[in-house]
């Protein structure tokens, strides 16, 4: 059973940006891209110590639930451009939200193919921008 987990969180990980994608094409509700950055860090303020207790445990059920939540909220808020082209002024927001569980994962499998060097620090900089632009 651990082995087909081994397996699945590597696919869903590669899987996450195309889905955001895919999802995003229904578009967002009108919403008010200002609250975007806020609404994010709400979202995020959440998702991250729900996340650091699950790598701690070691709890990989939390990534798919997770990931579930993280695409209900991307469509919320349309992440394609041409959706919500007012969100293109928070892209460290957008990409924040869409790297979290990536970068989560990546601390559990830490020799996965998705997890490139350097990815934890861009996640820490567009968190950090975002919390700013709110």
């Amino acid at each position: 059973m651990e082995l087909a987990r081994h397996r699945v969180l590597p696919f869903i990980a590669r899987a996450i940006a195309p889905l955001l994608l895919a999802l995003s094409a229904s578009g967002a509700l009108a919403q008010d891209a200002r609250e975007f950055p806020g609404a994010a860090m709400r979202f995020l303020n959440v998702e991250l110590p729900q996340m650091e207790n699950a790598i701690k445990e070691r709890d990989r059920d939390y990534f798919e639930n997770a990931m579930s939540r993280m695409l209900d909220f991307s469509d919320q808020w349309g992440f394609k451009v041409r959706d919500n082209p007012q969100l293109a002024r928070y892209p460290m927001c957008t990409e924040a939200v869409s790297d979290f569980l990536v970068v989560g994962m990546c601390r559990i499998m830490t020799t996965a193919d998705t997890c490139e060097p350097g990815m934890q620090q861009r996640f820490n900089t567009n968190l950090q921008k975002c919390r700013e632009a709110q």
